[in-house]
């Protein structure tokens, strides 16, 4: 996850998070209160979301295997930043292309996301599951 053009590159809400930890931890700042806020508040946000629990290896991983399906590089963004746990959040996740994916495609890709991301996404509740008593 290096920046090879320092003018355009993708980030993830990972790596975003890690800066602005960086930049709370910094203790220079001097009249920064603005800056100081909005990284206050887009911290609490992502501490909240997916990437709390992701890690570079598992962020490589997954990218390494979603490289074989053909996806744009900001759908793997996407899909990396909240990760699929449906057919359906799949397919919101990726733009209407010409040939959409199989379901086997999109089984497989939800599939790559619990191995990878297994501490981050959340089980569905089966609708037939009863209480313990």
């Amino acid at each position: 996850m290096e920046t090879v053009n320092a003018t355009y590159s993708y980030i993830t809400n990972f790596e975003v998070m890690q800066i602005l930890q960086h930049i709370k931890g910094t203790k220079k700042k001097w009249g920064m209160h603005n800056l100081a806020t909005v990284t206050y508040e887009a911290l609490q946000y992502l501490e909240e979301s997916p990437c709390k629990t992701q890690t570079r290896e598992s962020i490589k991983g997954y990218l390494c295997d979603l490289a074989t399906y053909r996806l744009m590089p900001h759908e793997q963004l996407q899909m990396v930043n909240d990760p699929p746990t449906s057919a359906l959040h799949t397919q919101l996740l990726i733009d209407d292309n010409k040939v959409p994916l199989t379901d086997e495609e999109n089984e497989a890709i939800i599939q790559l996301t619990h191995k990878h991301f297994s501490n981050t996404t959340t089980e569905p509740v089966q609708a037939n599951q009863q209480a313990p008593t």
